[in-house]
């Protein structure tokens, strides 16, 4: 049996303006076409009455062209969530890795991103040194910033 992963979900307020985020951030590369889906059958597979979205996957980078996609959707009708935080249950965050923590940071930030915690550096024994820091994006899900030095 082939099992491969596919992509990732967020619902978002504003699918356009958080897709772009993603795609300034972290050079996340647009799936065309753009998504505008309603009726029956997406009612039926996602179990909201009414179901109707529109938005986009984006291709995660560092993968190719057949790399797993981040999916940003926004329904017609949403519910509301709770503010972010590390370690509620269910999924947590998404995370990158990058070449340069500090500067991704500072992009997060001027693009209406926030801050969870504060960068650090860590030795981790017979791996190599992390460093990294927990942000959110603009619309308050929590992305993971890395970057990993590791021993040989």
């Amino acid at each position: 049996m082939k099992i491969k992963y596919a992509h990732t979900n967020i619902i978002s307020k504003d699918w356009e303006k958080l897709a772009d985020f993603y795609i300034k951030v972290f050079n996340c590369k647009p799936v065309p076409p753009k998504r505008e889906q309603s009726g029956e059958w997406l009612e039926k597979g996602t179990g909201v009455k009414n179901a109707s979205l529109k938005g986009i996957h984006l291709r995660l980078p560092g993968h190719g062209n057949n790399a797993p996609t981040l999916e940003i959707y926004e329904y017609q009708e949403m519910l509301e969530k709770e503010n972010p935080v590390a370690n509620r249950k269910g999924f947590s965050h998404i995370a990158f890795e990058v070449e340069n923590v500090y500067e991704i940071v500072e992009k997060i930030k001027s693009l209406g991103g926030n801050m969870l915690g504060e960068i650090v550096k860590r030795e981790i024994s017979k791996v190599g040194i992390i460093t990294f820091v927990y942000a959110t994006d603009l619309e308050g899900n929590i992305i993971e910033v890395q970057n990993w030095n590791y021993s040989n």
